[in-house]
């Protein structure tokens, strides 16, 4: 028997038999559907199966902008490196690509700069709309302003952008994500001008408390390229309907919004205190595309804390004496 699984709002639900699938396509037609053999999710509404039962026939979702109508500008890229990567963008005249504060590497002398509100895109309500924009980028932790990088001579130009620690960039092309995605606080480097960066509350108490990211994580809306960072090496993972994976809170770096995102208390009591694995971990469940990292700057920055002398680590923290080859140091006479 064929299971359903059926989207709305970009939150999913399922499985379902064929009949449970037609009673809630009747109750609310206004969504998407996926069974085994579709190649992506369809509008309910364009599903012989479902669409029959439906009393009412509601339009199908809007389908995201052709070339012709593209919100985001379409820029080329190229990724340099292997474990510490940076991403060079190739700009048309009059083309943009908005970045991080700080996060420029260079640019050509033809490229304008304008610290901006926000991430750069079209606000409405004017001088209130752009700073309720740069209000949701101060409470995922961001700053208030970002930067607008703007071909204004002729021909081609090129900026490129680097990550604030060693790690590896993530390009992902919006409009194939169905026009959004979903990924940590501090994750986003850099995307086409028209991608806007907006918030994704956790609706469970547990999985905010304890996630890894907290309730708040940023979302990522638009049709264009944008370019996330994630320490280490990187996962990407398409997860099949109803597929889990549990993953470590802090190695999420991004997911479709299909993908549902809960957490799981990691064993019992005494692997949860002394695994040093933590209390929880992170379950993600199919269908979806995931990205996991391998080194969250969480991780790396605990081990700098305790390897510093103030944290009561040292240069000999190896040597068998320990504190005493301290006082037998002679850089510490």
């Amino acid at each position: 028997m064929a299971h359903w699984y059926l989207s709305y709002n970009g939150e999913q639900h399922g499985p379902f038999d064929e009949a449970e699938a037609q009673q809630k396509a009747r109750h609310n037609p206004n969504g998407f559907a996926w069974k085994e053999g579709f190649s992506t999710w369809l509008p309910i509404t364009q599903i012989a199966e479902l669409a029959a039962a439906s009393t009412t026939v509601a339009p199908p979702p809007s389908p995201l902008p052709s070339s012709a109508h593209r919100r985001s500008d379409e820029i080329d890229f190229t990724i340099h490196g292997t474990e510490m990567q940076f991403v060079e963008i190739e700009l048309d005249p009059g083309e943009s690509a908005v970045a991080e504060a700080g996060a420029m590497m260079y640019k050509a002398s033809t490229i304008g700069m304008e610290t901006v509100f926000g991430d750069g895109g079209p606000q409405t309500g004017g001088f209130m709309g752009k700073l309720l924009g740069a209000g949701k980028r101060l409470v995922t932790g961001e700053s208030l302003f970002t930067t607008v990088f703007t071909h204004q001579g002729h021909g081609k130009a090129h900026v490129a952008f680097g990550a604030p620690y060693p790690g590896n960039i993530i390009p992902v092309a919006l409009d194939a994500m169905g026009g959004s995605l979903i990924c940590q606080k501090d994750a986003f480097l850099c995307a086409a001008r028209g991608v806007s960066i907006g918030l994704h509350l956790q609706k469970r108490i547990l999985t905010g408390l304890f996630g890894g990211e907290g309730f708040i994580m940023q979302k990522l809306e638009g049709d264009g390229m944008a370019f996330l960072h994630a320490g280490g090496s990187i996962v990407e993972r398409e997860l099949k309907p109803g597929e889990e994976l549990h993953v470590d809170t802090g190695c999420v770096v991004a997911y479709e919004p299909k993908v549902s995102f809960d957490i799981q208390q990691a064993g019992g009591i005494k692997t949860s205190l002394f695994g040093g694995e933590g209390l929880f971990f992170a379950k993600l469940q199919g269908p979806g595309k995931i990205w996991l990292q391998s080194l969250p700057f969480s991780r790396l920055a605990g081990r700098m804390l305790q390897a510093a002398p103030q944290r009561g680590g040292s240069q000999g923290e190896g040597s068998i004496l320990g504190s005493i080859g301290n006082l037998l140091d002679g850089d510490n006479g």
